[in-house]
């Protein structure tokens, strides 16, 4: 029996077989694929090393979750609805585009297990995901190009707007979506109109609209519409293969690899040179990234994936206070420089000697406005990094003196006595004083040994308020039968934010320090009180005992009977807990808090919106209390306005600098008597039993 329609691997136009131009559009398509991607390669090349090797298992599971199942994007429920359609559409319909080159010149092309029954099953599914990708690609077109979400604008200094490109990606796709249907309902109307066994098409699908449309259309018409289609499709398929790495939309290729080479630990800070010892630190030339390629290629590669989605900064609270911070343009400004200057075609243009990455690519005060409390990269759907990249542009500045002036004496102050404050370091201890003489804290400064150390950190040390955390923590812990012991005078800042705003050699004898005195006192365990030391000990020392938030231990006491809580006064007081960005992102310790504070009878406990993984940054962390940026609002202000708004009358947090910042943002905001915050542990000694 004759074919309904010619195939194109078989028709010829004006004597020439068509197969000639379908071998010579993917040999065209492909060399030119593999000249860009050898350009966009070459200074991931150049760049610093980076150990992204290890524990494939859990980098394949990071695949599996986070790109294939597209884990995060439901986070933005429409958006990640559309981009989950497209995406699991492409990926069912690249089988067919592919398979559609070979029929260019191999008639009857079928990839091997894709014949008889599980070809039908295909078909069928491949048909439907056309559908729904085509309607998918309309809705966002119009969302993005009509209704205009704010996270997608483009403030004038960073540049210009990408909605354009975002459209015509969605209509290359559309594109995609309609040639292929129309090149199977075209062969279908023609199989229909002269009786022979026709190509089944999924009810409802759009290939099969196209059919019934197409059904009385001359054989002539549909064999023009069928080779038509086709060579639209392969077009078109080649020439988004091409585009794809021209601009934002180069994450379509890089995500993949991204996720899989993304960081699996959260927390901690990268060394300063991967494979170079802490111990050598001393021979290097110079610290931190201040050349493009100081850069590791993960972070360049980072620069390559960004979707330009704007959820990173979306999350932001620097940029939410518009302090010069947005997160999604530290990527795509890393990505354009990249673009300029190692172009497809010529010599790389890069003078590093003729520019300065701070300066002229990024901002000091950009830099330095990052708390580093980990929304973006909670936020972002594609693993890209954003910390690492910050702390070492800070290495760069601190090892060529450029350090804010407010910072200086914080740090020389830490330099000298082992706090930012510059306080002597005898009076570590002295807020023991105020403890119920029958609350014993042992003092390992003085040879005294406890099971139990409590690692205090500076500002519960020092700060005349925030003493009241240390006091708290000690009572309840006696009360609970904890053998507790601190180190005094020995203690030392944990070095936590010193390392994170780029004073890695401060840092190392900071850690140093306390590692010597940690081990010295012979404890078994250590707990914190602050996350930042919390986060720290157990993030960037090493040789510790194990490492626990005062929630954790507390909780465990209570769940035992041996710390017993009275019950809430019933003053109508509705409470919210404040997640610190240092035990709940970076950590994961969500639960233990709210666990402990729905363990007092009688406590009315409500979420703020923005609550755990989504918490909303203080502002205040470590030596960001010091640091004077430029901003439009607090951002504690904005949080206590969250807790208002959740119906909450008290903010109870686990951070002694969340504290600071949140009475100070009460007072602003003019909240003084109509709301208040108290620390944790502080909530909970006054709900001990055993407490006088």
């Amino acid at each position: 029996m004759e074919p309904a329609l010619l195939s194109p691997a078989s028709y010829n136009f004006f004597h020439i077989p068509v197969a000639l131009f379908a071998v010579l559009i993917p040999l065209v398509g492909t060399a030119a694929f593999a000249l860009i991607m050898t350009r966009r390669i070459a200074p991931l090349l150049e760049a610093a090393p980076d150990n992204r090797l290890d524990r494939i298992m859990a980098r394949v599971i990071k695949v599996l979750k986070i790109w294939l199942a597209q884990w995060r994007q439901p986070r933005y429920m429409t958006a990640g609805v559309l981009h989950i359609i497209i995406f699991a559409g492409f990926l069912i319909l690249s089988i067919r585009s592919v398979s559609l080159v070979f029929l260019g010149f191999w008639d009857g092309f079928v990839f091997p297990g894709f014949g008889g029954t599980a070809g039908h099953v295909y078909s069928v599914l491949k048909d439907y995901a056309a559908t729904a990708v085509l309607l998918a690609c309309i809705v966002a077109a119009v969302r993005r190009g009509i209704f205009k979400p704010e996270r997608y604008a483009v403030p004038k200094r960073y540049g210009k707007d990408h909605t354009g490109e975002a459209v015509f990606v969605l209509a290359l796709i559309a594109t995609l979506m309609i040639t292929e249907s129309l090149f199977e309902a075209s062969l279908a109307a023609a199989q229909l109109q002269q009786l022979q066994p026709a190509e089944f098409l999924a009810p409802g699908s759009l290939a099969a609209m196209f059919r019934n449309i197409l059904a009385d259309e001359p054989i002539a018409r549909l064999q023009r519409l069928h080779i038509g289609a086709y060579f639209v499709h392969d077009i078109t398929f080649f020439f988004f293969l091409c585009f794809l790495p021209l601009g934002k939309h180069f994450h379509v290729i890089t995500s993949l690899f991204n996720v899989f080479f993304m960081r699996l630990e959260r927390g901690n800070i990268k060394p300063v040179v991967h494979g170079v010892a802490d111990a050598q630190l001393d021979d290097l030339d110079a610290f931190g990234v201040k050349q493009y390629r100081d850069f590791t290629w993960k972070h360049m590669l980072d620069f390559y994936s960004c979707a330009d989605c704007g959820r990173c900064s979306d999350h932001c609270p620097a940029n939410a206070v518009q302090r010069p911070l947005s997160p999604r343009f530290i990527s795509i400004k890393g990505r354009d420089y990249a673009f300029a200057n190692f172009p497809l075609l010529g010599d790389n243009r890069t003078r590093e000697d003729d520019y300065r990455l701070i300066g002229d690519i990024y901002a000091e005060d950009e830099i330095w406005s990052c708390t580093t409390c980990g929304a973006c990269e909670q936020e972002c759907p594609l693993g890209i990094e954003y910390i690492d990249k910050i702390v070492d542009l800070r290495r760069g500045m601190v090892d060529d003196g450029n350090v804010p002036q407010s910072l200086q004496k914080p740090l020389r102050a830490l330099e000298k006595r082992g706090n930012p404050w510059g306080k002597v370091e005898k009076k570590r201890s002295a807020w023991v004083k105020a403890v119920a003489e029958d609350c014993q804290v042992k003092l390992c400064e003085k040879g005294e040994n406890a099971d139990t150390l409590y690692f205090v950190d500076s500002i519960s040390s020092y700060d005349d308020r925030m003493q009241g955390i240390a006091q708290a923590t000690a009572r309840t812990l006696n009360a609970a039968g904890v053998d507790v012991g601190i180190l005094g005078k020995n203690e030392k800042d944990s070095g936590h934010d010193v390392r994170r705003f780029g004073e890695e050699m401060l840092f190392q004898d900071l850690r140093e320090r306390n590692t010597e005195a940690i081990v010295e006192s012979g404890a078994r365990e250590i707990v914190a009180s602050d996350p930042h030391a919390y986060n720290c000990l157990k993030n960037d020392y090493e040789g510790l005992p194990p490492v626990r938030h005062v929630s954790q231990v507390l909780l465990e006491k209570v769940k035992t009977g041996a710390l017993t809580l009275t019950a809430a006064n019933g003053d109508d007081k509705v409470y919210t807990y404040h997640d610190p960005c240092y035990l709940g992102r970076h950590n994961g310790l969500y639960e233990a808090p709210r666990k402990l504070l729905d363990a007092i009878p009688g406590l009315a406990r409500v979420e703020m919106l923005k609550s755990r993984d989504r918490s909303f940054c203080c502002g205040g962390g470590g030596l960001m209390l010091f640091y004077e940026p430029e901003e439009e609002q607090r951002m504690g202000v904005l949080r206590v306005q969250m807790a208002a708004e959740a119906g909450a009358n008290v903010i109870v947090t686990a951070c002694p600098f969340c504290l600071v910042n949140m009475e100070d943002a009460i007072k602003v905001a003019g909240m003084e008597g109509r709301m208040e915050a108290i620390d944790l542990s502080e909530l909970v000694a006054k709900h001990t039993a055993a407490t006088p």
